[in-house]
């Protein structure tokens, strides 16, 4: 009896304000602090139960199946596995080191060799957040002690540290490409130059800001060690170019698909921290760890989503939600900056995993009923995601940093830091979408 009236009381409101109930709900348990993981399972198991009863359960578990017995899924682990070991090798202070000899005596070369860190460790691990806090330890301490302004200090490691998003392989695209079925390796050719192009923004902001302001960054010392341990010093670039060229090049050059290339990396770095000597089982052990953390948290988003996601489209959600999204404009790129505009907002609140396995759903079939490249709308969307990195209120990049950073540095002044860097990657997404042969598309 109970079953019949919950039944009857959601399924009567009618696609709209059962829409309407059912992200109401998602927020107001948001805000409880229950993770976005669980809340979304729960939400989907209170509308399967009240929309269709208790026959529509099955359909969740088929839903939730789908999305973690994909093979491309196992490529996600072995990425955060590269992540977590650079995490714990001296690969990335290395790498800093050697990078010191390419800005020379250049105004602002220690922000600039700190964005071209962020590009080596981005290709090489796809994820953000290790490198945030490397390069908040490796690059923050010497910017401030050499002079240099702290916004742009603090602003180039968290935008620098989030090109992870961007710069194959990236675990964002790769996620974007299970969600909407698309091949991951044409994500990763289209976000090549997007990626490298974000990164050449941030270094072109930085030479022109401390071109004219001179005060914000001094230029380096003249660097007085004889050349035989300036070549030693270069060793340090081999091994993570050699990893990349490994990982990238069997992609790129269809030796190996994304899975096999990823274990590839995997292998790559074991073998070049055994090389270091730095290969130790408690390093194995936490690296581990904290990818079996890292995937738990994905794998239960993916599963919350996938069901809400499945539920919501049994109810007639996405044609209501597609039906308001095309009203909105006869004019295809207006639905798509509309589409945008909700990401954007969505990317303040929420974890991009959740975003991506929420909207892309919905999202992708409208791309495609509105003529537009699928993967052309994943890189957009991932260069979306790297506004989301950096923007307040609960942009985890400064999270990141404020975990390593000095004592004096507050939350404030990091957000502070990152507004000129916000509007860099807007205007990069503004220039995807008016430009898609930036991609290749």
């Amino acid at each position: 009896m109970i079953d019949h009236l919950l039944h009857f009381d959601l399924s009567a409101l009618g696609i709209g304000y059962g829409t309407i109930l059912l992200f109401a709900l998602l927020i107001a348990l948001l805000l409880t602090g229950i993770p976005l993981a669980f809340v979304t399972l729960l939400v989907a198991l209170i509308f399967a139960l009240g929309w269709f009863g208790p026959m529509a359960v099955p359909l969740i578990t088929s839903r939730v199946y789908s999305f973690v017995s994909s093979f491309v899924f196992v490529s996600v682990p072995m990425f955060v596995m590269m992540a977590a070991l650079l995490d714990r090798s001296g690969i990335a202070r290395d790498l800093f080191e050697a990078m010191k000899l390419v800005g020379g005596r250049m105004r602002g070369a220690v922000a600039v060799q700190t964005i071209f860190v962020s590009v080596i460790l981005a290709a090489m691990s796809g994820i953000i957040g290790g490198e945030i806090v490397l390069l908040g330890l490796l690059a923050l301490p010497q910017m401030i002690r050499q002079g240099y302004d702290r916004k742009l200090a603090i602003g180039v490691i968290c935008a620098g540290g989030s090109l992870g998003t961007m710069v194959p392989p990236s675990i964002v695209l790769i996620i974007y490409g299970l969600t909407a079925n698309v091949s991951i390796g044409d994500l990763f050719t289209s976000a090549f130059i997007p990626g490298f192009m974000l990164a050449a923004f941030y270094v072109l902001y930085v030479i022109i800001r401390v071109k004219l302001n001179p005060e914000l960054a001094p230029v380096p010392e003249p660097d007085d060690r004889p050349w035989s341990e300036k070549l030693k010093l270069l060793k340090g670039i081999v091994l993570p170019v050699l990893v990349i060229g490994f990982v990238l090049g069997s992609i790129y050059g269809g030796i190996a698909s994304v899975t096999e290339a990823s274990a590839l990396g995997v292998a790559g770095v074991m073998l070049s921290t055994l090389i270091r000597g730095e290969l130790t089982l408690s390093m194995l052990k936490g690296a581990a760890l904290q990818t079996l953390g890292t995937c738990g948290m994905i794998v239960w988003i993916g599963i919350g989503a996938s069901a809400l996601v499945g539920v919501f489209n049994l109810m007639g959600g996405i044609d209501f939600v597609s039906g308001l999204l095309m009203g909105v404009s006869d004019t295809p790129i207006v639905v798509i900056l509309t589409m945008m505009a909700i990401l954007f907002f969505l990317g303040m609140f929420l974890d991009w995993v959740g975003i991506a396995l929420l909207t892309m759903p919905i999202f992708v079939p409208i791309v495609k009923d509105l003529g537009y490249d699928p993967v052309w709308f994943g890189v957009v969307f991932a260069m979306n995601m790297q506004v989301s990195f950096l923007s307040p209120p609960f942009g985890p990049a400064a999270f990141y940093l404020k975990s390593v950073a000095p004592k004096d540095i507050s939350l404030g002044e990091i957000f502070r830091s990152l507004l000129p860097f916000i509007c860099i990657q807007i205007v990069a997404v503004g220039l995807l979408v008016a430009f898609p042969a930036i991609t290749g598309h």
